[in-house]
């Protein structure tokens, strides 16, 4: 007990003793680079408006540093603007621009190094290679930064949050844009990435390898290069999303690589080349979804086994489900197909008839694109219609036996 009374009372003697340094053009501190040399831990240095020219600007003392009406910080596209190398540092309120640029050093706006506790908030941040960059680090939080970039071809831009090896992570209410990818995860855990907006990306507006139990909820990924991508990864979360406008030859409003064990439930994917693209999934539920005006709703690959699709409306899609093989491993059950022309006698809301999902045409079109040339010809669909009185090629189990009669209200 008199071991806890010392420490709170510490605690309390360096927090009367914390100063604020305040830094501006009118001020006795002129930079910001000369407020922390002067500060110590629980100081909190404000910034007033104007352009601070101070790239490589190292906090290294567990401090807050608030920004006034967005005060600049221009990194003269010389290097690295912020490092952060100190536990329980905030950054919040400045416009951080004009990093470096250099493919191997990878600068960035803000950069923490394997650190804990740190928030980075209400910041613009404009024109540099990365945005903000956390490596091997724990319990920080992004929230609420412009994320802004230019790029044009992917190997001339970094990541807009880039976070590698880290745990517990809160990135929440970031605009993303013009990035490489707009938020990259790899070997990070215990995480959630929630009411970002993330678009137009060259790459994708979420990308995450070997990152498990994380949940991304509620964010819209929008006019990306190639959507979201998902690799390598057990128990994710992904709930309440928005995936659009990702158009393109090898583009998806989510690809699942390699993932098992996870939950994909409650979001839309509207206007997409594919839906979803699946290949090697595992034990993944995908429940009361959105695809609606995609050319294909989803594509599972032969690779997957025991998915669940249920409660699901396929809308207007040109295609609802494709594969490229016979065998079939997942289930389908309780969808709303609105290409489905079975009846209902007994009228308990599910069609009497089992539905085929998997047309004669989508098969074709697996392994031949250019019949995409027949696409809505007469002879296609006799073929169709063919095959849904009589198969022949498309894999007879492939079938949802409960159809919904009208769409689910999501």
């Amino acid at each position: 007990m008199k071991i806890i009374l010392i420490a709170y009372f510490l605690s309390l003697s360096l927090w009367c003793q914390a100063k604020t340094i305040v830094v501006g053009k009118n001020q006795s501190v002129k930079s910001i680079t000369a407020a922390v040399a002067q500060s110590s831990d629980g100081d909190t240095i404000v910034v007033d408006y104007g352009i601070y020219k101070e790239g490589r600007l190292l906090i290294n003392k567990e401090i807050l540093l608030i920004g006034k009406n967005f005060p600049i910080i221009d990194g003269e596209h010389k290097s690295e603007i912020i490092s952060v190398n100190a536990h329980k540092v905030t950054i919040k309120g400045f416009k951080i621009i004009n990093s470096g640029h250099a493919a191997l050093e990878d600068p960035c706006a803000i950069r923490v190094y394997d650190k804990s506790d740190v928030v980075i908030e209400n910041n613009i941040l404009d024109n540099n290679f990365f945005g903000i960059y956390i490596q091997n680090s724990k319990n920080c939080r992004v929230k609420n930064n412009i994320i802004r970039a230019y790029g044009k071809e992917e190997q001339l831009i970094g990541n807009g949050i880039h976070c590698w090896k880290s745990d517990n992570l809160q990135i929440i209410g970031n605009k993303i844009s013009g990035h490489r990818d707009g938020i990259y995860f790899e070997f990070v855990t215990h995480s959630v990435i929630w009411r970002n907006i993330s678009f137009n990306n060259i790459r994708y507006g979420l990308h995450f390898m070997f990152s498990n139990d994380d949940a991304y909820i509620t964010n819209v990924f929008r006019d990306n290069g190639a959507g979201v991508a998902v690799m390598f990864t057990r128990n994710v979360k992904m709930f309440n999303n928005y995936f659009e406008e990702n158009w393109g030859d090898s583009a998806y409003g989510l690809l699942l690589k390699e993932i098992s064990d996870s939950y994909i439930f409650n979001n839309r994917f509207s206007r997409n080349t594919s839906g979803i693209f699946m290949e090697g999934t595992s034990r993944i539920k995908v429940e009361k979804n959105v695809f609606q005006s995609n050319g294909w709703g989803m594509k599972i690959q032969a690779s997957c086994m025991e998915n669940e699709i249920v409660n699901n409306n396929y809308l207007k899609n040109t295609f609802d489900i494709s594969t490229n093989g016979s065998l079939v491993l997942n289930t389908f059950n309780s969808n709303y197909w609105d290409k489905y022309e079975g009846y209902d006698l007994d009228r308990n809301g599910i069609g009497d008839v089992p539905y085929h999902p998997l047309s004669l045409f989508a098969v074709l079109t697996e392994n031949n694109p250019s019949a995409m040339l027949l696409y809505r010809s007469f002879m296609i669909t006799l073929l169709d219609k063919s095959e849904k009185v009589l198969p022949s090629i498309t894999p007879d189990n492939f079938i949802d036996n409960s159809p919904l009669m009208k769409s689910l209200p999501l």
